[in-house]
């Protein structure tokens, strides 16, 4: 079993006991809708009200979006693993190992970003909604694989946050 999650060899955590657990399924499926929610917007609702904004917000909205995609997909990456652990389909070990590969550290300028206000609600929501299930499921990997997985030893920068915005503007542009 390789001793992961587990503080000595006779205790498992409790976040390892969750995610091998039938509590697990409500996390899995809250992730899941998020991701199929934000997809469904995205590319409907999310898409027309984003012609309306002004540049600065148009601009913010893509590099977010980008953001949020890659945070959902991280997430649900790891919700996936675990629930391949979970139902027997791969080893503890075989998910530390792919595991290895997910970041759980996609950041957010949120309100300090320039046309953060302008942004649609609904989408402001999505991207609170994807940080706090965010901030959980690293807590947990954390929890159950040691600290520093899942990029959680990753320093948020907020100088590379401007510097993709500013990208994101001049192609568009």
């Amino acid at each position: 079993m390789g001793g992961l999650g587990r503080n000595d060899d006779n205790m498992i955590s409790l976040a390892e006991r969750r995610i091998f657990s039938p509590s697990f399924k409500p996390l899995y499926d809250q992730g899941m809708k998020l991701v199929e929610r934000t997809a469904e917007y995205l590319d409907g609702e999310g898409r027309a009200q984003a012609k309306s904004l002004s540049r600065v917000a148009a601009t913010l909205y893509a590099a977010e979006s980008m953001r949020l995609t890659t945070r959902l997909m991280q997430i649900a990456s790891w919700l996936l693993l675990q629930r391949s652990a979970n139902s027997g389909e791969m080893t503890r070990d075989q998910v530390a190992a792919e595991k290895a590969k997910v970041r759980l550290d996609t950041s957010s300028p949120q309100g300090l970003a320039p046309g953060w206000d302008e942004l649609p609600a609904l989408f402001r929501d999505l991207v609170d909604q994807s940080l706090k299930l965010q901030a959980l499921v690293r807590r947990m990997d954390e929890e159950i694989y040691g600290e520093g997985a899942g990029g959680a030893d990753t320093v948020v920068n907020p100088v590379s946050d401007q510097i993709t915005l500013l990208k994101t503007a001049f192609q568009q542009g």
